[in-house]
């Protein structure tokens, strides 16, 4: 199954059903304009509906680069001004709100988001990438907090996501204020990607589609609850987390996947779980 959109690419990994793959395609250079940010998010919550999907992977069909950001030709937002101050900030909000929500899609979405990046990833290429679950980097990849040297601090998630993806303070405010350039080792030492893969393009998208595959055998409740109970768990003192695990878990242990595990390895044999009802919301 193969969908083309405007701007973004969805298709099935062909011998797993359960893995689909995402690609930023808008040429000559992945630049993001409006339709395309948001075609991006419709795509993240559509797919988050979807039972039958088990894991996303998040790559970009342009061999050379994953992404230049924000088209800076296509600013409308930025360039409307009333005399009033006050009543230019209020759409002005209500539009990097929006834009916010489209990028935080990855997040919110049920299944894990694996990010296979080549080339460069600017400004918001790093603001897409720290919504991602998993970041493998190939040896070609670049990163830039690029906000900066457009005049602006990076709104849309990096200043908010990459200072606890990373644990350091002092390296998240040295690129965010300097915007230089870092590369895939520099971003594995931080802890921004978690492998870096020889190649290029086509080996870091199989050995992220590798990953996401063994995480589409695995029980969807146990894959989408440990997404969720992260995702809190960073936001929440431990003690909070404990307890909202502990409610979440009160519902989610009651599922056959644990019995079906079981079995299956007392059988020793695979086990098969039944997918997630699909939304039709």
């Amino acid at each position: 199954m193969s969908v083309a959109n405007n701007h973004i690419k969805v298709s099935k990994v062909q011998d797993n059903e359960g893995v689909v793959l995402v690609q930023l395609a808008r040429p000559p250079v992945n630049a993001f304009h409006q339709s395309m940010w948001e075609e991006l998010g419709a795509t993240f919550d559509r797919l988050s509906r979807d039972g039958q999907v088990r894991a996303i992977v998040l790559s970009s069909s342009n061999p050379k680069i994953w992404t230049a950001g924000l088209d800076l030709t296509a600013t409308g937002a930025l360039s409307s001004r009333d005399e009033d101050p006050a009543r230019t900030s209020i759409p002005l909000r209500d539009h990097i709100i929006h834009f916010q929500s489209c990028i935080s899609a990855i997040e919110r979405c049920r299944q894990p988001v694996l990010a296979a990046v080549h080339g460069a990833a600017i400004g918001l290429g790093v603001d897409i990438l720290c919504a991602c679950d998993v970041r493998f980097a190939s040896e070609s990849a670049t990163f830039c907090i690029k906000e900066v040297d457009v005049g602006m601090a990076a709104d849309i998630g990096t200043l908010s996501r990459f200072p606890k993806i990373v644990g350091n303070q002092s390296a998240a405010r040295e690129l965010a204020f300097t915007g230089r350039t870092f590369d895939a080792n520099e971003a594995k030492e931080l802890g921004f990607v978690s492998k870096v893969v020889d190649g290029g393009m086509e080996e870091v998208l199989a050995a992220t589609v590798h990953v996401a595959r063994i995480i589409s055998t695995k029980s969807p409740i146990a894959i989408m609850g440990s997404k969720h109970l992260l995702n809190h768990a960073r936001d929440n003192s431990v003690g909070n987390s404990l307890e909202y695990t502990a409610t979440w878990n009160s519902l989610m242990l009651q599922a056959n996947d644990t019995t079906d595990a079981f079995a299956a390895f007392k059988g020793k044999n695979p086990p098969v779980f039944k997918p997630i009802p699909s939304s039709k919301l």
